[in-house]
C-alpha cells in the first residue's frame, strides 16, 4: 500500500529517534491530528475468515501512546476490546526467553525471516534445520508449545497470567472468538503436525495447537495494547504499573525478531518506511515500539491483502515520523 507522506502541513517539525518523547501537548496534539486525518480511509475489508471477526465495525478507529515513564495519550476509540490475536505472539516468545533462555528458544523455534505469508507450509519445508520464527504461525504454536507447565491448563495460566502481567489487568478471554478460531484452525493443527514431524514441537500438537488458539482470543483495548508495548520498550518493566515482566535482555532478542519478521512478508517494507518494531493482528490491531520512548498501538478492522490494518499502517507512519520515533533517523552531532 502507498504510505502518506504529507507531513509538512502539521506546523510541527518532526524529531529524530533519540532521546525522550516530545512534550505532552505535541504528543496530544499528533495523536489527534493521526486520527482526524485517517479516519475518513475506507480502504481495506475487515477479516471475515474466522467468522467471529466479521462482526467488527469498520468505523472504530483508536489510537494510543504509552509512554516508558508511564503517561498514557489516547485519541478515538481505545476502550472497544478486540480478541489480540497474533499480536500475542511476540508477548509469548517474551515469557518463553525468559523462562527458559533466549538462546534455547532461538534453537528451538527459529528467528530467521521467511519471506511468506504468515500460515505458510512452504516456510517450514524449505528452511534447512525446518524452524521458522516465533511470529508466523507455526513458530508461534512451537513457541506455544514450549511454555513452562506439564499441562495444557498449567501452560494456559502461565501465558494468560504473563500477557495480564503485560497488560497490567487481568485479560479475559472471548469464547465466542475461541470457538470460532477452533473450528476453522484446520492449517495451523496441520502446521503443527508438520513441525512435530521435524522434531520442533515440545507439547502434544493439538492440545498446544488449542491453547495458542485461546491465547489469540484473548481480549484487548489499544490502551492494553500501547501497555503491553511500552513494556517492551522500558526494558521489560511496565511503566503503569511498575510490575517488571521480562528481563532486559529478553526485549532486545524480542524486539530484534519483531524488527525482521513482525509484518511477514511486508516486513522490510514496513521497516524502510516507518523504521520501528511492530505486529499487526487479524483483528485490526497493530503495535509498534520505541525502545526507550514508549509503545504506540491502533485500532482499525479493515486491512490489507496482507492482513495488516490500513488506517493503523497509514497513523503509525504519520506519528513515527513527527514523534521521532524512527529507529534509523538521525542528525549529525554539532
Amino acid at each position: 500500500m502507498h504510505i502518506d507522506r504529507a507531513h509538512e502541513d502539521t506546523g510541527i517539525d518532526p524529531v529524530i529517534s533519540t532521546g525522550s518523547l516530545p512534550d505532552a501537548s505535541i504528543v496530544t496534539s499528533l495523536l489527534e491530528t493521526a486520527h482526524a486525518r485517517y479516519l475518513p480511509v475506507v480502504d481495506g475489508k475487515v477479516a471475515d475468515y474466522i467468522p467471529a471477526l466479521a462482526a467488527a465495525s469498520p468505523d472504530s478507529f483508536g489510537l494510543a501512546i504509552v509512554s516508558a515513564a508511564g503517561t498514557v495519550f489516547t485519541a478515538g476509540d481505545v476502550t472497544t476490546e478486540f480478541s489480540i490475536q497474533s499480536i500475542s505472539k511476540p508477548f509469548v516468545f517474551a515469557l518463553v526467553c525468559d523462562a527458559l533462555g533466549s538462546d534455547i528458544a532461538r534453537d528451538r523455534v527459529g528467528v530467521n525471516s521467511t519471506g511468506l505469508p504468515f500460515n505458510s507450509v512452504m516456510a517450514t519445508e524449505l528452511s534447512d534445520d525446518h524452524t521458522t520464527n516465533p511470529m508466523v504461525n507455526g513458530g508461534a504454536i512451537a513457541t506455544t508449545s514450549l511454555v513452562p507447565g506439564d499441562s495444557a491448563e498449567a501452560k494456559w495460566t502461565f501465558i494468560r497470567d504473563g500477557l495480564s502481567a503485560f497488560a497490567g489487568r487481568t485479560l479475559e478471554i472471548d469464547e465466542a472468538v475461541h470457538r470460532s478460531e477452533s473450528e476453522s484452525n484446520q492449517r495451523n493443527r496441520a502446521l503443527a503436525r508438520l513441525l512435530e514431524s521435524y522434531g520442533h514441537m515440545y507439547f502434544d500438537p493439538l492440545e498446544a495447537t488449542d491453547i495458542y488458539t485461546r491465547q489469540c482470543s484473548l481480549l484487548v483495548s489499544t490502551v492494553d495494547l500501547a501497555i503491553m508495548s511500552a513494556t517492551l520498550a522500558d526494558g521489560g518493566v511496565n511503566p503503569v504499573t511498575g510490575a517488571r515482566v521480562v528481563s532486559q535482555e529478553t526485549c532486545t532478542r524480542v524486539l530484534a525478531v519483531l524488527a525482521t519478521a513482525g509484518l511477514y512478508e511486508r516486513t522490510g517494507e514496513w521497516l524502510y518506511d516507518i523504521g520501528l518494531p511492530a505486529k499487526s493482528g487479524v483483528s485490526g490491531g497493530l503495535i509498534t515500539v520505541a525502545p526507550g520512548k514508549g509503545g504506540l498501538a491502533t485500532f482499525s478492522p479493515p486491512l490489507d491483502d496482507a492482513g495488516n490494518s490500513v488506517r493503523g499502517q497509514l497513523a503509525t507512519s504519520f506519528l513515527s515520523h513527527m514523534l521521532g520515533l524512527n529507529l534509523f533517523a538521525s542528525a549529525p552531532v554539532a
